[in-house]
């Protein structure tokens, strides 16, 4: 049977639960699908999952049962667990996938078991300093890991671990920035501060934004903002930026992160590995207020690792007053030289190829020089980065699965709807 009669590469991609697994894990999933395999992303029920998954093309999408562990959630967790890891097993009996990824997170660990036992190889991406605990957990089934820091390495009990940097969708890449800002309803010549608090938002950021207003306006009065509040939050943070006389663009949610990231001068969030990854992408300067509250404290260790390079601010939300946010902000914002120090030294943090590096490893692990069996143009023959017009135009019919549903397309690329906002 010759290369181009093989059936394509089935790749499941386990990456649900929250933004920072799931926008690594499409970026792997755009990666195989430009090569000509078939991506299977599993995802969790979550309203995060469901509304980033909207518009994506190319890709069988499938919705696994699945709940976090929380303390006393004990047995809740496990009827999930089990739950998941029994659709997965039917699923991939129906479908079995040559090599399966977990992105981190809850919703990995079914998925992988059920595809082990299926004959799969099996994969795992930790994107954060320290590993959390179903990654570490994990490490010591899967047949090979990958880190996005390199601290991360000496956490995982796996003896074939690759430092590949954390996977970004194609979309996030420098871009004009006077465009960006006209394309929101921004005046092009006034900076832009990004408050964003990662896929969940963050009430916390919020009311440090809304405690250091009066202080930023009178400093900063022709300093516009991108505020993403999170869910519950629009209503109030809008009215704070109308009576400061602010000019300000708020949204709940925002589909077009590479939009939102292009218009800004500066910006102020979380430090979840996956944004910081994006912000690195595209040379955004920030100051970073990790989530107090994460697991082993690891967005605080990710923060630590690009304040110690130079690229970022760090202020912890428990000492955090307006004046010390104001002091970090302005910095950024009035200093083109500092913020043009950070942008070159975020380039250190950047990995344009960790999808790539990940996608060549699986299909590798998968046999047979298996970048013959799943594209017929050789992609992987091709120098690093580089794409045929065969390649590019490819694509495959997306498959919904979800309550019975399943849905036809043709094309693929970066989610780009706007969601309604507001300016104030």
């Amino acid at each position: 049977m010759t290369a181009q009669h093989k059936p394509p590469l089935r790749v499941a991609i386990a990456c649900g639960g929250t933004g920072g697994h799931l926008f690594p894990g499409l970026a792997v999933a755009d990666e195989l699908v430009q090569r000509g395999c078939e991506p299977m992303l599993l995802i969790s029920p979550k309203e995060v999952d469901q509304q980033a998954v909207i518009g994506l093309f190319g890709m069988e999408i499938v919705t696994l049962p699945a709940v976090g562990l929380k303390r006393g959630g004990e047995f809740a967790f496990l009827r999930g667990f089990i739950q998941s890891y029994r659709a997965a097993a039917r699923l991939f009996k129906q479908h079995p996938p040559q090599a399966a990824l977990a992105m981190g997170g809850f919703t990995g660990a079914p998925p992988i078991l059920a595809a082990k036992r299926a004959g799969a190889r099996t994969f795992l991406h930790e994107s954060n300093t320290v590993p959390g605990r179903a990654n570490r957990w994990l490490s010591r089934v899967v047949q090979r890991v990958f880190v996005g820091f390199p601290t991360a390495a000496g956490r995982l009990r796996n003896r074939n671990v690759t430092i590949t940097g954390t996977p970004v969708r194609s979309c996030f890449q420098v871009r004009e920035t006077a465009a960006c800002r006209a394309g929101l309803g921004l005046n092009p010549a006034r900076p832009v501060l990004l408050v964003m608090g990662g896929s969940q938002g963050a009430s916390g950021i919020n009311e440090l934004v809304l405690q250091s207003l009066p202080l930023l306006a009178s400093r900063a009065p022709d300093l516009q903002w991108l505020h993403l509040t999170g869910s519950g939050n629009t209503e109030k943070v809008s009215q704070a930026y109308a009576a400061s006389r602010l000019r300000a663009v708020v949204h709940p949610f925002f589909a077009d992160m590479a939009l939102a990231m292009g218009a800004a001068t500066a910006a102020l969030c979380r430090a979840g590995a996956s944004s910081l990854a994006e912000l690195a992408a595209m040379r955004v300067p920030a100051v970073l207020v990790p989530y107090p509250a994460a697991t082993d404290n690891h967005q605080f260790h990710n923060a630590r690792a690009f304040e110690a390079t130079g690229v970022a601010r760090l202020l912890e939300q428990k000492s955090a007053t307006p004046e010390t946010l104001a002091q970090l902000l302005l910095e950024l914002i009035e200093k083109p030289s500092v913020r043009e120090q950070m942008g070159s030294a975020l380039a250190q943090w950047h990995a344009p190829r960790a999808a790539e590096q990940i996608v060549e490893a699986m299909l590798v692990g998968a046999g047979a020089r298996a970048c013959e069996d799943c594209c017929a143009d050789s992609a992987l023959a091709a120098p690093p980065g580089s794409r045929t017009a065969d390649t590019a135009s490819r694509s495959l019919p997306l498959r919904l699965s979800h309550a019975g549903q399943m849905q036809i397309c043709n094309t693929t690329g970066c989610a780009t709807a706007l969601p309604e906002g507001r300016i104030a």
